[in-house]
């Protein structure tokens, strides 16, 4: 026992914990030997509790007996399923004559409710622990609670309508179409269209109605709604779910909100008069990214207030556009691809963007050609750099009709090459910035569908989103760059951040899920069945913590005064936070590993 207590005192989490309490835990370890080659535990085996190598090496596999890391001295082994439900979610056997500690499962729950170091240290989701819960963070349908929304038909007088306003106490009313919405009326269309220009009150309330209204689903984000509110300069946001009008969101109902920052800087992008004007704007993002790691705030309100940003700036950037070369020849929409597409953005970001024209518009008509380099231009002077890959509407290809366009899809779809996997990726996440949307909503849903119908291109996204491998080496640590600028650092971008955004992508194409966002998609996954719900959840926990660890080394280097960027030093963090990062990429390459055996952690 003596023994014991001197080896767990230098192992951590135990080394937290209270001299008297090491001493009494080394007690309850018992002690196994295992033979080089022997099994230790094999995949749904009930755990007896958490294992520990006392001398050794232990290899885990997956459920598919794919290797998931090689384990050396101190390391602990066998929590994730132990702490879950008791039984093995991995295998685990001896690489050579091991020692192996085994602290009961009793044991194990007793300090984890005792000693909150223990329990951090083992804990999966510090990303979701502790999630903020301010208006910007709820959903748009908690906001609404269960008020039943105020509406009036389009021919109703206009007299009446206002008695409705007024009965109600509230400062607008929904014009609907059975349960459709087609309009709005405020008491300032009551006060500016109706009073001052002396309208006769039995005319049809259809006259001085805001007709189809910029609407927002249940799902949205409170945050939504004041970045709408700002940047249109709007009092009242509809909520409509499935083509229906289920409630409205006034400034009334935001007047709990705090000021956000965020918000602020979109106002000024609303009313910037230039392109050096929205230079001076994006350059405050940096510190916008510090203020709210700084403010813990989850790490996809982060991305998303930086991508709405980015979204402004655009849309202001395509008025500005409209403003110089005057109405369009043809309808248009300008879409975002890649993490602007999926509101990831963080503190480094190119731009990914095309334009979708109606059919039979010209692409190489001069006006969406200075369109498109008029933007792009713009959005390169404000700090989303020309992607290197030529990913943008002033290249010809990502400048066409919409028909040409299904055919893209048709062919990568039908013919799916590296490249077309590559662009299908890449397209899949699509999201509508400015312009006509409708030119993008049925676009996406036939290639959804004719994409998921098509098992060989699915196989073939398959192989693709396992090309990007999480950095776990082979004893223990991280499979770090070996030489260049970056050596001894780990691409949060590439090996964290992107195995996981290609994951969620073919989940969506197997559930034909509409999601772009990739935490979205995940929870989308785990609802529709595509994933089950402890390998959603864990995989979703496991994201939080990639893309926290991520966000907060941005923050880092910004407040060092250097740029941001995507490498990461594994040795600058605790081994607190070192031990957490490992296993989630641990969870990540087992999610890789029953996609590619065709199990997507079903069951």
């Amino acid at each position: 026992m003596s023994d014991s207590a001197e080896f767990i005192a230098t192992v951590h989490p135990y080394d937290s914990l209270p001299r008297d309490e090491q001493a009494r835990v080394a007690g309850f370890f018992s002690r196994r030997t295992y033979a080089a080659g022997s099994r230790i535990y094999q995949f749904g085996d009930l755990l007896p509790g958490l294992y520990l190598i006392r001398s050794g090496r232990v290899q885990v596999t997956d459920r598919n007996g794919d290797s998931v890391s090689e384990l050396g001295l101190r390391n602990s082994f066998g929590e994730r399923g132990l702490l879950r439900d008791g039984t093995a979610v991995t295998s685990a056997r001896a690489v050579e004559d091991s020692e192996i500690l085994m602290l009961p499962r009793a044991e194990v729950m007793r300090l984890m409710q005792s000693y909150r170091p223990f329990a951090r240290f083992f804990e999966r989701g510090r990303g979701v622990a502790g999630r903020s819960t301010d208006i910007a963070t709820l959903k748009v349908g908690e906001l609404l609670g269960h008020r039943s929304p105020l509406a009036c038909s389009p021919d109703t007088p206009i007299i009446d309508a206002a008695k409705m306003i007024r009965d109600a106490g509230v400062s607008s009313v929904g014009v609907t179409d059975g349960d459709r919405l087609v309009g709005l009326v405020t008491i300032r269309d009551m006060s500016h269209r109706v009073v001052a220009e002396g309208r006769d009150l039995r005319q049809a309330v259809s006259a001085v109605m805001t007709p189809d209204p910029v609407t927002l689903a249940p799902s949205a984000l409170g945050y939504d709604v004041l970045s709408i509110m700002l940047e249109r300069r709007i009092g009242h946001l509809p909520v409509v779910e499935d083509g229906r009008y289920v409630g409205m969101i006034s400034q009334t109902d935001l007047t709990r909100v705090q000021a956000i920052s965020a918000l602020g800087l979109i106002r000024e992008v609303a009313m910037a008069q230039a392109v050096p004007d929205l230079a001076r704007i994006t350059a405050r993002i940096p510190q916008l990214l510090v203020q709210l790691v700084r403010a813990h705030q989850p790490h996809e309100v982060i991305t998303r207030m930086i991508t709405d940003i980015a979204d402004a700036v655009t849309r202001r950037l395509l008025d500005m556009a409209q403003e110089r070369l005057g109405p369009a020849p043809a309808g248009w929409l300008w879409a975002a691809c890649g993490s602007q597409g999926r509101q990831e953005q963080t503190g480094v970001s190119d731009q990914d963007n095309c334009l979708i024209l109606a059919d039979g518009a010209d692409p190489d008509d001069a006006y969406f050609r200075d369109l498109a380099r008029w933007v792009s231009d713009g959005l390169n002077e404000c700090g989303y750099v020309y992607c290197p890959g030529d990913m943008m509407a002033t290249n010809p290809r990502w400048r066409q009709p919409r028909n040409v366009w299904q055919g893209y899809f048709r062919d990568w779809i039908a013919h799916p090459s590296p490249e077309a996997q590559m662009l299908a990726s890449v397209m899949f996440d699509l999201r509508a910035i400015g312009g006509d949307a409708g030119l993008l909503a049925d676009l996406q849903q036939d290639t959804l569908q004719m994409s998921a119908k098509n098992s060989i291109f699915v196989a073939h996204m398959v192989a693709n989103s396992l090309k990007h491998r999480p950095p776990l080496g082979l004893i223990g640590g991280f499979a770090t760059i070996r030489s260049g600028e970056h050596r001894h650092h780990i691409d949060m971008k590439h090996n964290g951040v992107v195995p996981v955004t290609d994951l969620a992508r073919v989940y969506a194409l197997q559930g034909r899920l509409t999601a772009v966002n990739t935490r979205a998609r995940l929870q989308d996954a785990e609802a529709r069945g595509v994933i089950s719900g402890s390998g959603a959840r864990e995989l979703i926990a496991a994201y939080d913590l990639i893309q926290t660890v991520r966000l907060d080394n941005q923050a880092d280097l910004i407040r060092a005064g250097r740029r941001p960027d995507n490498y990461l030093s594994p040795s600058d963090l605790p081994d607190l936070d070192r031990s957490h990062l490992r296993d989630a990429f641990v969870v990540v390459r087992g999610m890789q590993s029953a996609l590619g055996h065709g199990k997507g952690m079903l069951g």
